[in-house]
């Protein structure tokens, strides 16, 4: 078990300044840094995902869904983390009300769809979990840890006039045309233990020093870990902010007191 290879991404809609420990190359908008997991946890993948214009209005299945529909990969399902956020950046996860598919056809058609989702405001610590079916979109000024599925399937709706293909018939099937549960978003303290996510795909923590017996027996298996501040240990090696490595489980990581990290394990 060790760091996990790093994959950075210019996107045109990506970031020349970077939240520390990143720095994008001279002349470069990066717009996301992928964490290549290895096989005992490759149906996990996590990304940092840097923004200077608003990321397409798009939706992904489920897994039964993407295989009915003959597609070689799975569904997806994801949560973001938001690490840094410009003043005005926003999220627009769900509608502000309930529509059928039809009126978001139409919508997506329009460009009118952009308006029917909820812009959340956003600031460092806030955390949403995207159900596949989800109609969803990354604003402008945002920089966010996402956790996901391992899936390059993304459905996209409205695209605000870019040439890149949009998948009507396939979206639209599989969209929730409501909003989101406010369950599923919440404002993650600087400080402490959190569960972030448990759900049918996998089971995410922020920790925050040292855990205790029962977070580590949740965690005996295979796991991923992004250290977010100070030290945490894997056996000899130091995780540093901007790494993400695997590990057998949670007892092989040690936390000084100042060691925070976000930990994720596929689902049992």
């Amino acid at each position: 078990m060790s760091k996990l290879p790093i994959r950075t991404v210019a996107k045109p809609w990506g970031k020349d300044v970077l939240p520390a420990p990143f720095t994008a190359p001279a002349g470069e908008r990066i717009g996301e840094i992928w964490f290549e997991p290895p096989a005992e946890v490759s149906s996990l993948l996590v990304k940092y995902i840097f923004t200077s214009e608003k990321l397409s209005v798009q939706v992904h299945p489920t897994d039964a869904q993407a295989k009915a529909a003959g597609e070689t990969d799975r569904g997806k399902e994801e949560c973001w983390l938001v690490i840094d956020a410009e003043p005005g950046a926003t999220l627009g996860v769900g509608f502000d009300r309930s529509i059928d598919h039809a009126a978001m056809r139409a919508a997506a058609l329009d460009g009118s769809i952009e308006d029917m989702l909820v812009w959340h405001p956003v600031k460092a610590g806030d955390f949403f979990y995207i159900p596949a079916n989800t109609v969803h979109a990354i604003g402008a000024g945002v920089s966010l840890i996402e956790i996901q599925q391992n899936s390059d399937i993304t459905y996209r709706l409205y695209d605000y006039g870019r040439p890149r293909e949009l998948h009507l018939d396939a979206g639209i099937a599989v969209s929730r045309g409501e909003p989101i549960d406010p369950a599923l978003h919440r404002h993650i303290p600087e400080t402490g233990t959190v569960e972030l996510a448990d759900s049918q795909y996998f089971t995410a923590h922020r920790i925050d020093g040292q855990p205790d017996a029962a977070l580590i027996a949740a965690y005996a298996g295979p796991m991923l870990v992004i250290p977010r501040k100070g030290t945490v240990l894997l056996g000899d090696a130091v995780l540093q902010p901007g790494d993400c490595a695997s590990a057998p489980s949670l007892a092989a990581l040690r936390f000084a007191d100042d060691g925070q990290a976000i930990i994720v394990r596929p689902a049992a």
